[in-house]
């Protein structure tokens, strides 16, 4: 009886933790998805000035201006310039994926080159990496020596990892294992 509920025990709290989990991720998801509804309205305002350049800088600052009092730091000009850039970076909803949290977009939308990007994203959420391991791995230039080393074997074993970059990525949808389509 004792190893009844020892056993009843430990699966609500693996029920109890698994749910917890959920509602984070959950909640990352719709602040994402909050940031990049928020660039797409940006863009499209923008997009509808005549002189776009002073009209941008104008829209920001005044925008930001009415939001920070109301609703916090999050809503600097520099963070409606990230959320900007990142609808522009990933203009089509479904590409966003629901693993990743804010704090890793905003390391992804940094990177230039779209391959290099599209392989650290693929990376993370294949892997399940923090934003402290993400960046970790854009900043020892992961990508990079992948592409040059002749012992790539090696190079993955030290980041962790099993999957070699390719010259061309599939759709974040198509790379799922066991998750949602369209989504990470």
């Amino acid at each position: 009886m004792i190893s009844d509920i020892q056993n009843l025990y430990n699966e609500v709290r693996e029920i109890i933790a698994s749910a917890r989990q959920n509602a984070t991720r959950s909640v990352d998801f719709c602040r994402v998805q909050m940031y990049w509804n928020i660039g797409k309205r940006i863009l499209e305002t923008e997009q509808g000035g005549k002189d776009r350049a002073e009209y941008a800088s104008y829209l920001l600052k005044n925008l930001a201006k009415r939001l920070e009092p109301e609703y916090g730091s999050g809503f600097s000009i520099r963070q409606l310039e990230m959320c900007r850039q990142f609808y522009r970076t990933y203009p089509i909803a479904n590409t966003v994926c629901s693993q990743l949290n804010w704090s890793q977009y905003k390391l992804l939308i940094s990177i230039q080159d779209e391959q290099k990007r599209e392989y650290y994203q693929l990376e993370a959420v294949n892997n399940a990496w923090t934003k402290r391991e993400l960046e970790r791995q854009i900043n020892s230039q992961l990508y990079e020596r992948l592409l040059l080393s002749n012992d790539k074997e090696t190079i993955l074993s030290a980041a962790r990892n099993t999957r070699l970059p390719r010259r061309s990525f599939r759709s974040c949808g198509s790379r799922s294992r066991g998750r949602s389509a369209g989504r990470c």
